[in-house]
């Protein structure tokens, strides 16, 4: 299978040539810009991902997504920065951004995450039936009820079951405490946000190796981040 097709955009010129050698080691076909006018203006449909700077001069790397998520561009993004508060994590995820990796980086890393989003866009690697879910040897079987992981049964309750079936069937969807608990929790009034909370530290412990992809989002709520199952595995 042909090899994906990268555009790194960053305007030091040393962290092009870096990520440039590193990725083309592992198969990929790299272009680079070293500007966001410059990449605006190269990327094509041929582009399968988007390692993209924040802090340019000219048009910053968060203009870049937003104008290419206005045009309906839907190629993943992986922002590329120094600037690593909150604020800027989402800002990074509400322009269209699929990841986020603050600088400065390790090469592996970098690497982990970009075959983490590459192998969630193909077809098979999540498979979203009507009797299972399954994420690259995470199943959640809808049916019995039941979590696997790599074949292993796992036992969890009925509300561990419910919360991991939200977050599953929704990846990367961030969900607040308040909407889990009217999902998880319909009919029961008195339970309190700190319940979701308590829940996530029980299911997460169970999940082992892979407690980090049920990912907390602080000050909004929970996500399931697959990619954090995919790097696992490549590791």
């Amino acid at each position: 299978m042909a090899k994906a097709k990268l555009l790194v955009v960053d305007d030091e010129e040393s962290i092009r040539e870096i990520l440039q050698f590193n990725l083309e080691n592992e198969g990929y076909i790299i272009d680079t810009a070293a500007s966001g006018e410059e990449a605006l203006a190269r990327i094509s449909d041929e582009h399968q991902l988007i390692l993209l700077d924040v802090m340019m001069g000219g048009i910053s790397g968060f203009h870049v997504a937003e104008k290419l998520r206005k045009e309906n561009v839907q190629i993943p993004i992986v922002f590329l920065t120094a600037k690593g508060t909150e604020n800027d994590l989402l800002t990074g995820f509400s322009v269209g951004g699929d990841d986020y990796i603050s600088k400065p980086f390790s090469i592996k890393e970098v690497i982990a995450r970009v075959k983490a989003i590459l192998r969630r866009e193909q077809p098979g690697i999540n498979t979203v039936r009507k009797d299972v879910i399954e994420i690259c040897g995470l199943k959640l079987n809808l049916i019995s009820k039941e979590l696997e992981i790599k074949g292993q049964s796992i036992p969890i309750t009925k509300t561990e079951y419910e919360l991991l079936h939200l977050l599953m069937q929704n990846p990367q969807k961030v969900f607040t405490r308040i909407e889990i608990l009217k999902s998880v929790w319909p009919d029961q009034s008195y339970v309190l946000e700190r319940t979701v909370d308590v829940h996530v530290a029980r299911l997460r412990k169970k999940l082992n190796e892979y407690s980090a992809c049920i990912y907390n989002r602080s000050g909004y709520g929970y996500s399931f981040n697959d990619s954090a199952i995919l790097a696992h595995n490549e590791n």
